[in-house]
């Protein structure tokens, strides 16, 4: 079953977190996650959406997704994301 990471991220720091970004891709492309959106201003239907940053990824099963979030390699650079910014994230199941 694919499920789906979602990430609603305000960025305070773009600087820092720059240096997230410069090595994400790099660790995200061993695993067999797919970018699905990444959107800095995603179109408001209802309610309020106060973020800078919205990314949706998705993932053919939890255990692929565990594979990467839980990775040695994502955990080393999550800590500039997390400096950089407030992030609420989710995982989704999919159908």
């Amino acid at each position: 079953m694919p499920c789906y990471f979602v990430a609603r991220i305000t960025i305070s720091n773009p600087s820092e977190y720059q240096k997230y970004l410069d090595r994400a891709g790099q660790v995200f492309s061993k695993f067999k996650g797919t970018y699905l959106a990444v959107d800095n201003m995603p179109e408001i239907l209802e309610g309020e959406w106060s973020c800078t940053r919205t990314v949706l990824i998705q993932f053919p099963d939890q255990e692929n997704f565990n594979a990467w979030y839980y990775s040695k390699e994502y955990q080393e650079i999550l800590s500039f994301r997390i400096n950089a910014s407030e992030c609420h994230s989710i995982l989704l199941h999919g159908l």
